[in-house]
């Protein structure tokens, strides 16, 4: 099984964000919405996902337009990340990627969507660098659409999307803890999302750099004055975690993949996440 976990450049229009979620029907487990970074992450997994994710986006490109966007977060485009992710062992990476190169084509040819690919061998902060300028799009015209913009779509591994809301603190404190906490396992910027300051995360490799070690190091560094789960998370990372603190990091089992499938009806196994 595949999940596809499409970030949309919308994230103040609730009625609008509402009707996108609803043409991915039952595929879509979870929607997650901020206004400051005005953007809705959109959580689709089951059969036929890749249906589901053409759905949606075509959906987004009638209604949304990047021309007078403003939110603090990075974007290229109105459909702006679209990963597809194996999630259980009937799937891999190979799978993945036959599905986001087959979304590319589509989306080039039927959207006139410019799409840059990523993963394995390009990371997504790479295209975000370089699209349009060392970077021509893999598929679609060579320019960007003139409401739509582009748009990145990759295959990876399961991750963890997490903020930390700082207390007290400004820009530049947020910017040097992420900048302290990027590696291999984690992607970090510091943002000003309106009053208040976050690291916003990417943990790469969750079950190694997961929810709670990130927390504690930025707490080492400054207080936190809350987390924010953006999206699921895996069963497997959960239990790693002690139970007790799990209202802390944001992090509940009803916000696990394994169990937004189950409630769906699509089934809950994803063992070898």
């Amino acid at each position: 099984m595949l999940a596809c976990v499409v970030n949309l450049s919308e994230g103040r229009q609730p009625d609008v964000i509402a009707s996108l979620a609803a043409t991915a029907g039952d595929h879509c487990l979870d929607v997650h919405t901020d206004a400051d970074h005005h953007r809705s992450v959109f959580w689709l997994a089951g059969p036929a996902v890749e249906d589901a994710a053409r759905a949606l986006a075509t959906a987004a490109v009638q209604a949304l337009s990047l021309t007078e966007h403003n939110g603090v977060h990075p974007r290229i485009g109105v459909v702006d990340v679209v990963p597809f992710v194996p999630i259980d062992t009937a799937s891999s990476m190979l799978d993945a990627v036959g599905a986001r190169d087959a979304f590319a084509i589509w989306a080039g040819a039927t959207l006139a969507l410019p799409c840059f690919l990523y993963g394995p061998n390009r990371s997504l902060p790479d295209v975000r660098k370089t699209a349009f300028g060392d970077a021509v799009p893999d598929t679609g015209p060579r320019h960007p659409h003139p409401t739509a913009g582009a748009a990145a779509v990759g295959a990876r591994a399961p991750l963890v999307a997490y903020n930390l809301w700082l207390e007290g603190s400004d820009l530049a404190h947020a910017k040097m803890i992420a900048a302290g906490l990027r590696n291999d396992d984690v992607r970090a910027l510091g943002l000003q999302v309106g009053n208040e300051v976050q690291v916003s995360c990417n943990l790469i490799n969750p079950m190694r750099v997961g929810p709670a070690q990130v927390y504690d190091d930025v707490a080492r560094r400054l207080p936190v004055a809350r987390a924010e789960l953006v999206g699921l998370i895996g069963r497997d990372v959960l239990t790693r975690i002690a139970q007790r603190r799990w209202a802390e990091l944001d992090l509940a089992e009803t916000r696990t993949v394994e169990a937004c499938l189950e409630q769906a009806g699509l089934g809950g196994s994803t063992s070898g996440r």
